[in-house]
């Protein structure tokens, strides 16, 4: 899940079928305090994520690395991980039993976008003509006369998500609007930093790019070195996130959950959505050693659905990998939450019940033919006891699920009563009176400008071709883009920047980084669900949802909610309130 989100332009249900390739160059990087790196590349060896065994020393496991046939390329002694290249055919079986190291896991792809199922929107979303803009155009400047208040920005009539949660001017704006001493970390595709609505909470000092881009998959490199500068989102998921959790109150278009909040980019996923195994535990261990307080996370490990410790359907080398990803993936968690940092992830866009999953066919989703089909996916069999999808299934993540404009639960959801800790507003294109597709249901956040203008989302005068896309221009003459999205992707964010107004609040000072708050992440975690707003089951608990399709008539799809009111397999323990957490004390 890169992202977990659904494009707005295809404003479907979306499933999450990864393309994952083997990195083929050493990721160049701000490294952490903690990573050492070599100089030495491999050109043909495949690279792997190795994890020693807890305690082991970096010095150890680099010896047993090499004499199972491995170079190291670089190591994270902190956390306990390499990143390592062998063309050593036996390399993961070696590796799996040598003195210090848990295992192997091949350098794959960590996430991307859920694919879209259904081409239902393509009506909808069809380039509009120029009459049909100005009357887009007009519908949005008249909504917004007629419901903005005085002290809100001008896009807040269209930001029901902000209303649904209390993040308004008379709510918790008006009480607690964050701090630039409070900091969130964008785990993601990146930031677009000069985005006039993010840039004056943009940090760009502290952020990092731990990715980069591989021209197989990203296209031709931008930059020489093929890093893309920390400011920069070629993918647009990075962006939309960060201006949900943060963008300000500055008489321009939105405004965040937490509008006066420090945002940084923790760069690990590819200009083309997909992210890897080494990256992500990088932006971890650093959004650890930086002071950041919350990260948001939306994604899932890839090439696997479900990583299974044992699964009969697998391989011996593909269960070692999926239990060194779980492995991985938790170690660098627990290292940047014992840092003071509240990881808090999406749930997934499968409309799965996450305790019973079922049957997963698309895994592994690499490798993939020349057309990007998986050719080894198959029917696996999940145990829930052990099987896990990551990170959203974590030990100390908050797991978010997605609302609807209704409140209901997002159509695409999953859901759990095992793993859903909250929910928030993600978008639900069907959530309309007719049960249509309309933007109207998802969310709306800032669009780089240079990514609209190549998805022929804008015109060459600068005019949005798309209902999906909305267009604000600055006092100085700048265009500013914002689109809309639906997805557990867009529901974390808000959780996230509740948490945020929470360390704002109640934070104290941080010794370890001077001049900013920090408060123990568990505390974080207790005063966010604890104030979420306590959502009952539908009744009947079978809810059904309706979609009306311009392609493909009515379908109906059913999902079943169980638990209390005050924490549920669809809700969790409520629906996150901004307003609510920072006056609860």
């Amino acid at each position: 899940m890169r992202k977990i989100v659904l494009s707005a332009a295809m404003s479907t249900a979306l499933l999450a079928t990864t393309l994952a390739v083997t990195q083929s160059s050493s990721s160049a990087q701000s490294a952490t305090p903690a990573t050492t790196r070599t100089t030495k590349t491999t050109t043909t060896a495949a690279q792997y994520v190795v994890l020693y065994d807890a305690g082991v020393s970096d010095a150890l496991a680099r010896t047993s690395i090499a004499a199972a046939g491995g170079t190291v390329l670089s190591s994270n002694a902190e956390v306990g991980y390499a990143l390592v290249s062998s063309d050593a055919a036996d390399f993961v079986e070696k590796a799996g039993s040598a003195l210090g190291l848990v295992g192997a896991a091949k350098n794959r792809s960590i996430g991307e976008a859920p694919a879209d199922t259904v081409a239902d929107a393509a009506s909808v979303v069809e380039k509009l003509t120029a009459s049909e803009r100005a009357q887009v155009q007009a519908d949005v400047d008249l909504k917004s006369l007629a419901t903005r208040k005085p002290k809100d920005e001008p896009l807040a009539p269209l930001q029901w998500d902000m209303a649904a949660i209390g993040a308004t001017s008379d709510g918790s704006y008006a009480t607690q609007p964050g701090t630039k001493k409070v900091t969130v970390g964008i785990i993601d595709t990146g930031v677009d930093g000069t985005h006039p609505d993010i840039a004056p909470n943009f940090d760009a000092a502290d952020s990092r790019n731990f990715v980069t881009d591989m021209p197989d998959i990203d296209g031709p490199c931008e930059v020489a070195n093929c890093v893309d500068p920390v400011d920069v989102d070629d993918d647009g998921h990075g962006t939309h996130v960060a201006s949900t959790i943060g963008a300000p109150i500055n008489g321009l278009g939105m405004a965040g959950v937490a509008p006066k909040v420090n945002l940084v980019n923790i760069r690990a996923g590819q200009d083309s959505g997909y992210f890897f195994l080494q990256p992500t535990l990088d932006a971890l261990t650093y959004a650890g050693d930086a002071g950041v307080d919350v990260v948001n996370m939306s994604f899932y490990v890839d090439p696997w659905l479900y990583n299974c410790q044992a699964n009969p359907a697998d391989s011996p080398a593909e269960q070692q990998q999926q239990r060194v990803v779980v492995a991985a993936v938790q170690r660098a968690i627990d290292y940047a939450r014992s840092k003071g940092v509240l990881p808090v992830s999406a749930s997934g866009n499968e409309a799965t019940d996450l305790g019973a999953p079922g049957v997963d066919s698309t895994s592994p989703d690499y490798p993939v033919d020349a057309d990007g089909n998986p050719t080894q996916a198959r029917d696996r069999t999940i145990d829930n006891a052990t099987c896990l999808n990551v990170p959203a299934e974590n030990d100390g993540v908050v797991t978010v699920n997605s609302t609807g404009p209704s409140g209901r639960k997002a159509y695409y959801s999953n859901f759990g009563t095992e793993q859903s800790d909250v929910s928030a507003p993600g978008g639900d294109a069907y959530d309309t009176p007719d049960q249509r597709v309309s933007p109207d249901g998802e969310i709306l956040a800032a669009y780089p400008e240079a990514l609209a203008l190549a998805s022929g989302d804008v015109d060459e005068n600068g005019e949005p071709t798309s209902p999906f896309v909305v267009r604000e221009v600055t006092k100085d003459g700048r265009n500013a883009y914002y689109q809309y999205l639906q997805g557990t992707s867009m529901a974390s964010p808000h959780a996230a920047g509740v948490a945020a107004l929470i360390v704002s609040q109640y934070g104290k000072p941080d010794k370890a980084h001077p001049g900013t708050l920090t408060l123990d992440p568990d505390l974080t975690q207790a005063i966010l669900l604890g104030t979420a707003t306590d959502t009952p089951c539908p009744v009947p608990a079978e809810f059904t949802y309706r979609r009306v399709s311009a392609t493909a008539g009515e379908s109906t799809t059913t999902a079943t909610c169980a638990g209390p009111a005050d924490d549920n397999g669809f809700y969790g323990e409520g629906i996150v309130n901004a307003q609510t957490a920072v006056s609860a004390f």
